[in-house]
């Protein structure tokens, strides 16, 4: 019987697994250790699929190669956690889930904004301290009198384009390859035109070289200084310093992070003991009354986490079968 391994498995992920399993008549061991710790577990079974943000260590791609084992699977769209090419040269494809539901993260994409125009974080903090007031400079924004930018017209952003464009937003998009299947909804500009036009910006790109630090100092002084920023995709995308200075010094009003710079310590952490000391710019966001901080749950939802199982467990079985996925990753 076929045997996989699954790590870093959650307990809302177990019914999808069991139910795979079943239906596919094999074998799934699961673990909540990562890879990193579970690598002994891969020295009995066929395939693997792991879940992870910190980058894997460089020794394992022999490991798992003198292991027998010929693919890594990341039930993730993100898989910058790999060094592709090492593993590649190790014998070892990688996959990825690249659209496990784009809706989900839209729709979360599209609730901070409505967060950001309605102000919330400010009376969340407000009633928090029992102060029931409220301000002129608090008034909110209607959506269909806003503008939304969307940087990373894809998948997510496409999705995201069209549930402002029910709403009457006005909706901007930069991307690499404007989609001519948007006309009509989304107005394609340059970057810096819609930094100066959106009331909140929201990121929605994959992390690569290319995206990494795409906002900084000198972006964020192009947009209004009443505008937001939704951050749904990945930290590193944004200059976190460069964000923490535009916050406090009101170049942009408020912000909205899902994904930031040192997540991969936060997110999922426990930190009410520890704290942020270890981590002093998430520290700083987290006392911002103009910060919203969730801990990289967009994804989270019941259909979401179905097709990361269902897709990631997919693309094994056809690997070991001798088949090609369509969600090979290659450079």
């Amino acid at each position: 019987m076929t045997k996989i391994l699954m790590t870093s498995v959650r307990d809302d992920e177990q019914a999808a697994i069991k139910d795979y399993a079943q239906k596919n008549n094999i074998e799934i061991i699961t673990t909540p250790k990562l890879i990193d710790e579970a690598v002994d577990l891969t020295t009995d079974v066929d395939g693997l699929v792991i879940q992870q943000r910190s980058r894997l260590p460089e020794d394992i791609y022999a490991k798992l190669r003198a292991n027998g084992l010929k693919q890594i699977a990341t039930r993730t769209a993100g898989f910058d956690m790999i060094n592709i090419k090492k593993a590649n040269a190790n014998g070892l494809t990688v996959t990825n889930v690249p659209a496990y539901s784009p809706r989900s993260v839209a729709e979360f994409a599209l609730m901070q904004i409505f967060r950001l125009l309605r102000k919330s974080y400010r009376f969340d903090h407000q009633v928090a301290q029992n102060d029931y007031r409220w301000f002129s400079d608090e008034q909110s924004v209607e959506i269909h009198t806003a503008t939304i930018g969307i940087i990373g017209v894809g998948r997510i952003g496409g999705t995201l384009a069209k549930l402002l464009k029910a709403l009457g937003a006005t909706v901007l998009g930069y991307d690499t390859n404007p989609r001519t299947d948007l006309d009509g909804i989304v107005q394609f500009v340059s970057k810096d035109e819609l930094l100066k036009r959106a009331d909140v910006v929201s990121l929605h790109v994959d992390l690569n070289p290319t995206s990494k630090g795409l906002l900084t100092t000198k972006d964020f002084a192009l947009m209004k200084p009443t505008a937001g920023l939704v951050n749904a995709s990945r930290g590193p995308v944004v200059n976190t310093a460069d964000l923490v200075d535009a916050l406090k010094n009101g170049t942009i009003a408020a912000a909205a992070l899902d994904t930031f710079e040192g997540e991969e310590t936060v997110a999922a952490a426990d930190r009410r003991e520890k704290g942020l000391d270890d981590q002093p710019l998430v520290k700083e966001l987290h006392a911002m009354n103009n910060v919203i901080l969730t801990p990289h749950i967009a994804f989270f939802t019941n259909l979401a986490v179905q097709n990361m199982v269902d897709f990631s467990l997919d693309d094994t079985l056809a690997i070991l079968n001798g088949k090609q996925s369509s969600h090979e990753i290659k450079l």
